[in-house]
C-alpha cells in the first residue's frame, strides 16, 4: 500500500515508522525546509512541497496513493489537503487529523475526510474508558458507515452478568466484537458468556449506544 502523509513533524513522522515496519510505502510531504529529515526516516521517501498546492499533489503521484494522510498542525491545510486527494486525485481512503476540537465538525465527506483524528477527543475517550463502569464510552467514529467503535465495562449488578452472548437480545445496528478479560482477548460466540468486570467492544450506529447502555445496565438512570 502507497500512503501519502502531508505534514513531518513529530506526528506525520512517527505515523511513517509505524506504516514502514508493516510493509507499506511512505511518502512525506512538507513545504518547510527545516522539516525535511531523510535521515530521520531513512525508509521514506521525502518531497518539498505544498500538500495544498494541486501541483505540489500531482508532483506527489497521488493518484498512485491507497491512503493520504493529512497529518499538519494547520486544520485549514487538513482539510484542503484531504478534499484535494479525494476530488482531484480519487484517493479511496484519506485521515484527516484535527487540531483544535471545534474544528472537528468540519471534518467530514463533505471536506473529502473519510476518518477524522481528534487526539483531545481521543485522549478524553481514553480517560473514560479507564475510570468509567456501566457507561457507554465512544472511542471511534467510522464516518463511511455512520457507526462507532464503543467500550462498555460491565457493571457487577448487570441482568446478563453470566449469560451466553447468544441469549442477549442485542438491539439492532450494534455487533459485539471483543470481550477483554483479565489481560485476555475473546471471541465473543453464541455459548461465551459475558462476565462483570468484562470490557466489551462493539461496533455501534449512534442510535443504539444508549440501547446497549440500557439493556445491560438498566439501573444506569436511577444511579445518576
Amino acid at each position: 500500500m502507497r500512503v501519502a502523509i502531508a505534514g513531518a513533524g513529530a506526528v506525520g513522522r512517527s505515523i511513517a515508522r509505524e506504516l514502514i515496519e508493516n510493509g507499506h510505502q511512505v511518502l512525506l510531504i512538507d513545504k518547510e525546509p527545516r522539516a525535511i529529515s531523510p535521515d530521520r526516516v531513512a525508509d521514506a521517501e521525502w518531497l518539498l512541497a505544498d500538500s495544498c498546492e494541486l501541483s505540489s499533489l500531482e508532483e506527489a503521484r497521488l493518484e498512485t496513493c491507497d491512503v493520504v494522510i493529512a497529518a499538519t498542525g494547520d486544520d485549514k491545510a487538513n482539510l484542503v489537503t484531504s478534499l484535494l486527494a479525494k476530488t482531484e486525485f480519487a484517493v479511496p481512503r484519506t485521515v484527516g487529523r484535527v487540531n483544535h476540537p471545534s474544528n472537528e465538525w468540519l471534518f467530514t465527506e463533505a471536506w473529502g475526510v473519510d476518518v477524522n483524528v481528534s487526539t483531545p477527543r481521543i485522549m478524553s475517550a481514553l480517560v473514560e474508558e479507564a475510570v468509567t463502569i456501566g457507561d457507554v464510552v465512544r472511542l471511534f467514529t467510522f464516518r463511511q458507515g455512520n457507526a462507532n467503535l464503543v467500550e462498555m465495562t460491565l457493571p457487577p449488578g448487570s441482568p446478563y452478568v453470566g449469560k451466553p452472548c447468544g441469549l442477549i437480545p442485542w438491539p439492532e445496528n450494534c455487533a459485539l466484537v471483543t470481550i477483554l478479560r483479565d489481560g485476555q482477548v475473546y471471541t465473543p460466540t453464541s455459548e461465551q458468556p459475558i462476565e462483570d468486570g468484562d470490557e466489551l467492544l462493539f461496533v455501534a450506529s449512534p442510535e443504539s449506544e444508549s440501547e446497549i447502555e440500557h439493556l445491560l445496565n438498566p439501573d444506569h438512570e436511577t444511579s445518576r
